[in-house]
């Protein structure tokens, strides 16, 4: 039950960087100041962002905040892909103010994808990224997530893999949990809880057991 492991990862991790810090980020997403439709998430040539993706599409649903649900921009569009996964990188091109252009690259971003990303910033379009290493892309965003590789020269500021709850492997799509279940959250109160409804919805959706994310994403 993925949920369920993530879930209790977050309560093993509360306090550290990796929680104070993904869910700071999942608030900028989640308050970025667009519409329902206009948020834009894109991968790299070889790792489209289906997790994510799928996650937010989930949350979006789950916790009522149509402005959450994505739209996946594809480097290659197949023949015959339904029209929610038909969205190529010409999207790119129309970003504007008032939309936010999510970067996801757990490697190198494409040369057409950052001169696309600056087109966008240009134009107004807010800029998020969770990258590992791409300083390109991370100079290009208003926000930036980075998650350590092994590499000693990223930010200080980069969540490292602890190796015990986080191995260095599992590290990016930690990362990408972590955001996804955070920018679903009601807020948190005076008293740094989160509401009752909240805990006990969380609750009966981990213990009903989730389909697999990518799966509802195809099918929707």
């Amino acid at each position: 039950m993925e949920d369920a492991r993530i879930q209790i990862t977050r309560a093993l991790l509360e306090g550290t960087d990796w929680v104070v810090r993904t869910r700071g980020f999942a608030r900028t997403l989640r308050t970025a100041g667009h519409q329902a439709g206009d948020l834009l998430v894109v991968g790299t040539p070889t790792d489209e962002p289906w997790h994510m993706a799928a996650h937010l599409s989930d949350e979006a649903q789950f916790a009522g905040i149509p402005e959450l649900a994505p739209t996946l921009v594809r480097h290659y569009v197949p023949a015959g892909a339904p029209a929610h996964l038909s969205v190529g990188l010409s999207r790119l091109e129309a970003a504007r103010k008032g939309q936010t252009l999510f970067v996801v690259a757990p490697g190198a971003s494409d040369e057409h994808v950052l001169e696309r990303v600056a087109d966008a910033r240009r134009s107004g379009a807010v800029i998020l990224a969770m990258e590992n290493g791409d300083r390109d892309l991370r100079d290009l965003a208003h926000d930036a997530l980075t998650i350590a590789d092994g590499r000693p020269a990223l930010p200080r500021t980069a969540l490292r893999p602890d190796g015990l709850l986080i191995p260095q492997t599992m590290a990016f799509e930690t990362a990408q949990h972590l955001v996804s279940l955070a920018a679903g959250e009601t807020p948190v109160t005076l008293d740094g809880r989160r509401g009752f409804r909240d805990k006990l919805a969380r609750w009966l959706e981990v213990i009903s057991g989730p389909a697999e994310a990518e799966d509802r994403l195809v099918s929707s």
